[in-house]
């Protein structure tokens, strides 16, 4: 079932914020999210967070500097998504720049799984001998690796942005804004956001030491291209610091002030990057990124980022559109069996949804969760083979179900079940023995017995209610589409009682509408929806411009509509 409900906004708030110039829709739009004071609307740099703010910062600032000053090599271990390779890119392209000695080595997520194993570091050893291994998106869970570096009299400086355990790594130096004790007000920025922020602390204990000053000192914001794309694809909440964080690397994009790589791959995604949005660099650029870690070698996805022959980047975005293209082959062949597998089941029987298949390809199990919680909205987890008699589970879950939570408590009422298991309160990640499948889905299934009431089983469609005739215009979606929007700061979506003067059906799997309000009529298009609606529906819809033989027009982007 689906419920549509308005976000009630306090009045008050949002007419002092109209007062201070911002535009009435936006007004009370904003403060339905949260958004109280117009400080949380700027998006100058100087509006930052201080990095001071960062516990332990100071720490590996100075440790960093040191190992600069003695010409000690180090090796970033990246993690093998979009915010790990931008994380690598950023740390190498500004370890560089303030004069450090740096590699970077990419694990195999196939062969050497998540995080800085004690494979790794050996591997890391063999390979690049550093004296330092810096880690970035990845490290806050690697006990085991960081006391193999340690052995090895390799130092570890950690960077991530994933929740702790009880236990912290015996690292030189731990950066992450979710370790106890951390201060830091902003606890959302992603695994390069953190990165950025230690070059940042790094770059200014350098000036104290005087290696320059203001003036010599090497111009951090050119890698804000990077810390936008991997802030918006790891799904971070954009909260006021990030979103100045994605706002300037957006800016930078607009103003063609990017690296070759992140320029190819709007190429490569027929995208432009002068009308760059955070949809862009979550549907479009994000994804083609993935596909690296996911089939191949994220090794690939770093090289786009980090080389500056423009050729050279061309040819890596357009290998990384067609290893894309495969994956979403993949995937549609897996969510066919998986709607198979799940034919019989009954949404109103069962609160959580677990499904295995011995032809899964692990490296996109993650994206069929997501599609088959979008469909059954139930929090679900999806099995592939893993080799040696285990398979890989990755899950993703709804609002009011934290997974790694949950699979917390499956392991301790069921101690030998799950081999490993981490993540975070929507996406997480296990392994388990493959003949335990059952035993597993029946003891996730009980948890989410306990957790989740009928109320939580219903989704709900939040609007921003209904939309002043006035504002069906393109200077106004121009207005909406200048603000950073995305995960925690949802993009404005208004309702209304429509009629329906006609619809028909477009290839076969979208509707096509012509609706009419106060006898004005507005193109509308509902995709993945061919249900007839009645004469008069209630439309939950975004506002887009839709440009037609040189005529922008105001269409309807339908997010759900029902018989009013």
């Amino acid at each position: 079932m689906t419920r549509i409900v308005t976000r009630p906004y306090p009045f008050r708030d949002s007419e002092r914020l109209r007062q201070s110039g911002v535009h009435p829709v936006l007004a009370r739009v904003y403060t339905a999210r949260g958004l109280l004071d117009v400080k949380e609307l700027e998006s100058e740099l100087t509006a930052l967070i201080p990095p001071s703010g960062l516990l332990h910062i100071d720490a590996a600032a100075s440790f960093l500097a040191d190992a600069i000053a003695a010409k000690k090599k180090m090796v970033i271990v990246a993690d093998y998504d979009c915010d790990g390779a931008t994380a690598c890119a950023v740390g190498l392209r500004g370890l560089r720049l303030l004069g450090a000695n740096i590699d970077f080595i990419v694990p195999n997520r196939f062969e050497y799984g998540y995080g800085l194993t004690p494979e790794i570091v050996e591997l890391t050893a063999r390979e690049k001998s550093p004296d330092i291994i810096v880690t970035v998106d990845n490290g806050i869970a690697s006990i085991d690796g960081v006391e193999e570096a340690n052995r090895r009299g390799i130092e570890v400086v950690v960077t991530d942005h994933h929740l702790p355990a009880d236990t912290l790594p015996a690292a030189a130096v731990i950066v992450n804004p979710n370790q106890p004790e951390c201060g830091f007000p902003s606890k959302n920025l992603a695994g390069v956001g953190v990165m950025f922020y230690v070059l940042l602390a790094l770059r200014a204990e350098m000036r104290k030491r005087g290696v320059f000053d203001a003036k010599t000192q090497p111009k951090l914001d050119v890698l804000l291209d990077l810390v936008a794309l991997g802030t918006v694809a790891d799904v971070v909440k954009l909260d006021a610091n990030n979103r100045i964080l994605v706002a300037q690397g957006l800016k930078r994009m607009r103003s063609g002030r990017m690296h070759a790589g992140v320029a190819a791959l709007f190429r490569a995604a027929g995208r432009e990057a002068r009308r760059a949005t955070p949809f862009d660099l979550g549907f479009a650029l994000g994804p083609r990124l993935n596909a690296a870690g996911r089939l191949a070698d994220m090794a690939l996805g770093i090289e786009c980022l980090t080389t500056d022959d423009e050729g050279r980047a061309w040819a890596i975005a357009q290998q990384l559109d067609t290893i894309n293209r495969e994956r979403r082959d993949i995937e549609a062949g897996m969510q066919d069996t998986a709607l198979a597998l799940l034919d019989d089941f009954k949404p109103q029987d069962s609160t959580t949804i677990s499904v295995f298949d011995a032809s899964w390809h692990q490296g996109v199990i993650g994206i069929v969760a997501s599609r088959l919680k979008d469909k059954f909205y139930r929090p679900t987890i999806t099995f592939a083979p893993g080799g040696e008699g285990l398979i890989k589970g990755s899950g993703r879950s709804i609002p009011g179900f934290h997974l790694r939570d949950a699979l917390d408590l499956v392991s301790k009422h069921a101690p030998n079940l799950i081999q490993k298991f981490g993540g975070h309160a929507m996406a997480a990640g296990l392994t388990i023995r493959a003949d335990a499948f059952d035993t597993f889905a029946a003891a996730f299934e009980k948890v989410g017995r306990e957790w989740l009431g009928q109320s939580q089983l219903e989704r709900v469609i939040e609007t921003d209610g209904p939309l002043e005739d006035a504002y069906y215009t393109t200077q106004f979606i121009e207005l909406m589409d200048g603000q950073v929007w995305g995960q925690g700061f949802a993009p404005p979506l208004f309702c209304d009682e429509f009629r329906v003067v006609s619809q028909r059906i477009l290839k076969e799997k979208h509707l096509k509408l012509l609706l009419e309000r106060n006898g004005t009529r507005y193109d509308a298009i509902w995709f993945g929806h061919t249900d007839e609606l009645g004469s008069k529906a209630k439309v939950a819809f975004r506002l887009d411009a839709n440009e037609y033989n040189g005529v922008t027009k105001v269409q309807l982007m339908v997010e759900h509509a029902e018989p009013a």
